[in-house]
């Protein structure tokens, strides 16, 4: 199945989901957030949240820094 994820293409199984493609592109475990076709998708719902083919996907990572 083909996503976008951060505006890149990728291949993923069928499958997949939301919890497994972020846990695949950031090992982060607090300051993430995740948009899929423009709509926010809460933490507790990434296990259960199927992605569907050519889903967008944003994953942002708040970072500290000065």
């Amino acid at each position: 199945m083909n996503v976008t994820v951060n505006g890149e293409g990728r291949e993923v199984p069928a499958n997949q989901t939301l919890a497994e493609l972020i846990a695949r592109h950031t090992d982060a475990h607090s300051g993430v957030a995740v948009a899929v076709d423009g709509e926010v998708v809460p933490r507790a719902a990434w296990p259960g949240h199927a992605l569907g083919e050519g889903a967008a996907i944003e994953i942002l990572t708040a970072v500290q820094g000065g």
